[in-house]
């Protein structure tokens, strides 16, 4: 039985795959500078006997045949890239790249991947069609490692009919899966604000334009547009996460004040027409205040969408090899990630691998860690997806 055999090889494997988790993990490097993991990835690949190409300068791409080859082709991705995080964990494989960390589980998905690919190589004959492995650089810095390998044609030669995308979920148990059908991850733009006024003595302020001032203007007025435009029943949420001035004291107006903020939505259209009322809007309070205002967004990613069709089949797939029990219900969420950039071209389905481990510290922190038995699941899960994939 494949189930059966694709389990034992996850088993077999698990303290090799272990020690390539924790390589990485030992390793870490920032978005689209990945040149190590890229050069170590293709070299496990390759002494697995899978036929390799790089694309986006540090992706690795791999392609596994099975029978009738021709038949059907799906994609697996995981990304690469670490986290400019100063790691604390005190363990004997922790990042020895100082100020770089893979705080966001990059290197479990670089390793499940890997672990995937070796299981399926060594049962190709027992399953149909070809898997492309995309092992991606810079999902953590715009404009996104899945953009650029898109543009450079990842989707062809042989083109996917559908991708299967697997991330880390430390507030899930090991042995569970979390997944949602439809709208999953919002889109994700970064707002950079420099507001200009004329700056003086904090106790003569008739004789300045207060940029302080007109900051926190801005800040509550923008709230209020984007909580009395969108529609209540399409989240969004507008967040400025930083706000800071050059020099300065307590009693000094400066001459600027920049404010840094995020805008995430699911709805295209609602995103275009909030980037120009936010824009019109910032400008306009400035200018009333006697200031001025650069207001520039980044666009970043899409809404990550999971096809109904697909999402539908790979949680029976899931059930199958787990148990139902063990695959969750997931809310849709704010974060963003780049695989949307697929998720808007080709049939998609992002899934949460769980991973909690006893300290229960949360991603994108200095202290993340994972339990690694979790590394058998999502070995084991992500090469019988791929094997039980239907166009």
């Amino acid at each position: 039985m494949l189930k059966k055999k694709v389990q034992q090889l996850a088993k077999k494997y698990l303290n090799q795959h272990i020690s390539i988790r924790r390589h990485l993990h030992q390793y870490p490097e920032l978005s689209f500078k990945e040149h190590q993991t890229c050069q170590f990835v293709k070299e496990k690949l390759e002494a697995w006997g899978i036929e390799t190409q790089i694309m986006a300068t540090t992706g690795v791409i791999g392609i596994i045949k099975g029978k009738n080859p021709s038949s059907k082709t799906l994609a697996l991705r995981a990304d690469m890239d670490a986290l400019p995080i100063q790691e604390i964990n005190a363990v004997n494989y922790k990042s020895q790249h100082d100020g770089i960390m893979h705080a966001c589980g990059h290197d479990v998905h670089t390793t499940c991947l890997l672990g995937a690919a070796q299981i399926l190589q060594e049962l190709k004959e027992e399953w149909e069609g070809t898997i492309k492995l995309i092992f991606q650089p810079g999902e953590e810095q715009l404009p996104g490692g899945a953009s650029v390998l898109i543009k450079e044609g990842v989707l062809h030669n042989p083109s996917p009919t559908a991708i299967l995308g697997q991330h880390v979920e430390p507030l899930l148990e090991v042995g569970k899966i979390g997944v949602k059908a439809g709208l999953f991850m919002a889109s994700a733009d970064e707002i950079h604000v420099t507001i200009r006024g004329k700056g003086g003595h904090g106790a003569r302020p008739h004789q300045c334009v207060d940029t302080i001032l007109m900051a926190a203007q801005l800040i509550v007025q923008l709230q209020q547009l984007v909580s009395r435009n969108a529609d209540p029943l399409m989240p969004t949420v507008l967040t400025f996460g930083k706000i800071f001035s050059e020099g300065g004291a307590t009693n000094i107006i400066p001459d600027e004040v920049k404010i840094l903020g995020t805008l995430r939505t699911f709805d295209e259209t609602w995103r275009a027409a909030a980037h120009e009322r936010l824009r019109k809007s910032a400008q306009l309070i400035c200018e009333s205040m006697g200031g001025t205002c650069n207001f520039e967004i980044l666009k970043g990613y899409p809404f990550l969408k999971n096809n109904e069709h697909l999402t539908q089949l790979t949680r029976q797939q899931m059930e199958a090899y787990l148990g139902a029990e063990n695959v969750i219900d997931l809310p849709a969420r704010m974060g963003g990630e780049d695989f949307a950039f697929y998720s808007q071209q080709i049939p998609a389905c992002f899934y949460r691998l769980g991973v909690q481990n006893p300290n229960g510290t949360g991603l994108h922190t200095p202290n993340f860690d994972i339990d690694e038995r979790s590394l058998e699941v999502g070995v084991g899960l992500m090469a019988w997806l791929a094997t039980q994939h239907k166009t």
